[in-house]
């Protein structure tokens, strides 16, 4: 009798045992070989944005590898060209596919999809937006309270014009080149100005919203004599720097911008946040809130140490500096000095 009750209990438990085994790699199963929908939206092909989405696809790759899960960007990549119509045409191509989460690159198709997924509330993850309370994308950046969260390229103007001012101590007449569209330009220029103003320094400024636009005002810049140039990170001039880098090159001024990829399009200087490492975050918490459940209207935005000044080194000897005096110049104001040469893409 005892016998017969120990091996009653025996098989119970080995049933059980099976049972919670079961379970386990039920749980496992559901958890692996799952496939996410990412839309990701450009503005625009530029070398900063271009960057931002080479290491978003490529640290999704490594996470879904890691976590025995795929995500599915390569359907539903999309690049608006800057164009407002094809932005709005993505967006609702999007929600009809049905897309997990959206990754909105640049201000503007932040905005869009911001909208866009107000009555579904898709996730959305922005990518290098400079200002998100100011463009109304999110309540604060510790709480953004809605259903998007992302990175931003908060740009130190002042640090940018410290260094311009290092540079060349005699300065008295800086050209400010921006579009006046680009809400990421709208604050820097702003700051650019107080600089300005606080140091006892004239400033022209000139806009443009297309490459020919940005070519003339650049022109009318050197008539003008201006010793340096400001731009922030403003992806309209960004796209025009291939175009306009000889012009002030042969005229001997320098442009001071806000990333680096502008330095490698043939700026002087780009200053500002390193792109692939903002790419690999906002990678990370598109992973974060589709595996692990994280909520956007609950998690701070991720802002970056704007302490990287990267100088194109072929430029700085065509304009006559040596670049270790400049390199000694600038590590006081900075964390970091780089070295790049002009070429179309980062490798």
């Amino acid at each position: 009798m005892k016998k017969k009750f120990l091996a009653s209990v025996l098989v119970l438990a080995m049933a059980a045992g099976m049972t919670a085994c079961g379970s386990t790699t039920a749980s496992n199963t559901a958890s692996t070989g799952k496939t996410y929908k990412v839309g990701i939206v450009n503005y625009v092909d530029d070398a900063s944005l271009n960057q931002i989405v080479e290491n978003i696809e490529a640290e999704l790759d490594a996470k879904g590898e890691e976590l025995g899960v795929t995500f599915n960007y390569a359907d539903y990549y999309e690049n608006a060209q800057a164009d407002s119509a094809v932005l709005n045409q993505i967006a609702a191509d999007l929600i009809a596919d049905d897309v997990d989460l959206i990754v909105a690159i640049a201000t503007p198709v932040g905005m869009v999809m911001q909208s866009a997924t107000e009555d579904n509330q898709i996730p959305v993850v922005f990518a290098a937006v400079s200002d998100p309370v100011g463009a109304g994308l999110v309540a604060s950046m510790d709480a953004p309270g809605g259903n998007i969260t992302g990175t931003s390229d908060a740009l130190d103007t002042n640090a940018i014009m410290n260094l311009m001012k290092a540079a060349d101590e005699d300065i008295d007449l800086v050209g400010l080149l921006y579009d006046t569209a680009q809400d990421a330009s709208t604050q820097a220029i702003a700051d650019a100005k107080a600089w300005c103003e606080k140091n006892g320094i004239a400033y022209e400024e000139k806009m443009g919203s297309t490459t020919d636009d940005v070519s003339i005002a650049v022109q009318s810049l050197i008539a003008d004599g201006v010793d340096a140039v400001f731009t922030p990170s403003d992806n309209t001039i960004m796209t025009a720097e291939l175009s306009i880098y000889e012009a002030l090159r042969d005229a001997g001024i320098p442009h001071y911008t806000g990333a680096d990829s502008f330095a490698l399009n043939g700026a002087f200087l780009g200053y500002g946040v390193d792109y692939a490492n903002l790419g690999i975050q906002t990678g990370d918490m598109v992973v974060d809130i589709l595996v692990n459940g994280a909520k956007p209207e609950s998690t701070p935005v991720v802002t970056f140490d704007n302490g990287i000044a990267t100088v194109n080194t072929e430029i700085c000897e065509a304009l006559g500096y040596d670049y270790e005096t400049i390199k000694a110049s600038f590590e006081p104001l900075c964390t970091q000095v780089k070295e790049i040469t002009t070429a179309e893409d980062f490798e």
